[in-house]
């Protein structure tokens, strides 16, 4: 079942994606309308930047990415976890496939959300550098949730498997946060996002990065509890469901 809900969400987030990077180009009388004073004064730091590192700060995101999501394979480096890897793994895709769907499908994303990147607001720039109806997806950050779904299931991981560090894994979630807050920081610096994007993708992604490890522990502590796709013929998604008296 969680091999079938990682496709079905890849699936998803392959069709939901073209969508969102070839909206309408921003047109030359929206740029003139914008006005930066409505810019909440915790986001206005993404509008006091350099242009002229988007390029070195959208590189370094993107490896930022790559390490975050590349972190759990050091789980195999502990023996109680390795030799579930194969299970660990399915989680994995899973976990990261429905943290994309969020993004791409649901309506606090981008397929519902039109909120321009702050890179639209640089006048220094050429109409042909802003216009990209891809830049009219600044909430929320796709690279930050995706980043923070995979360090959030690596410590959520660590802590089911070793109880016994008990209030200590309050320090293993902030360390899990490290690694998306960078990445968002260098996503802010290349005019992608705003703070308030980043936060949002923080926290959509630590969510589901807790959340999914959780419901397979839970429901392999109570066999009452089964976990699996649901379909309403408008929309697919996971059910879980409990019948008291079923797991004896």
């Amino acid at each position: 079942m969680d091999g079938s809900i990682a496709v079905a969400g890849g699936v998803g987030n392959y069709l939901g994606i073209p969508p969102i990077i070839h909206k309408q180009p921003i047109s030359v009388i929206e740029m003139q309308t914008l006005n930066r004073d409505i810019i909440p004064g915790f986001d206005r730091w993404a509008l006091n930047q350099d242009p002229s590192g988007i390029n070195a700060n959208n590189r370094d995101a993107d490896i930022m990415l790559i390490v975050s999501c590349s972190a759990p394979a050091f789980l195999a480096l502990d023996g109680s976890i390795r030799k579930d890897w194969l299970k660990l793994f399915t989680m994995y895709a899973e976990t990261i496939s429905l943290v994309s769907d969020v993004y791409t499908l649901s309506f606090i994303g981008p397929a519902f959300q039109n909120k321009f990147r702050p890179v639209v607001y640089y006048d220094a720039l050429s109409y042909d550098d802003r216009k990209d109806g891809n830049n009219r997806n600044s909430f929320y950050s796709g690279h930050v949730a995706t980043a923070a779904a995979a360090t959030f299931m690596m410590a959520q991981v660590y802590i089911d498997y070793h109880p016994e560090i008990g209030g200590k894994k309050y320090l293993l979630y902030a360390a899990a946060a490290v690694p998306p807050l960078i990445l968002g920081y260098f996503r802010v610096k290349a005019l992608r996002h705003f703070p308030s994007d980043v936060m949002a993708g923080l926290a959509v992604g630590s969510l589901f990065g807790i959340l999914i490890p959780e419901l397979h522990r839970i429901k392999l502590k109570n066999k009452d509890l089964s976990l699996g796709l649901a379909s309403s013929g408008l929309s697919t998604g996971i059910s879980l469901k409990w019948q008291p008296g079923s797991g004896k």
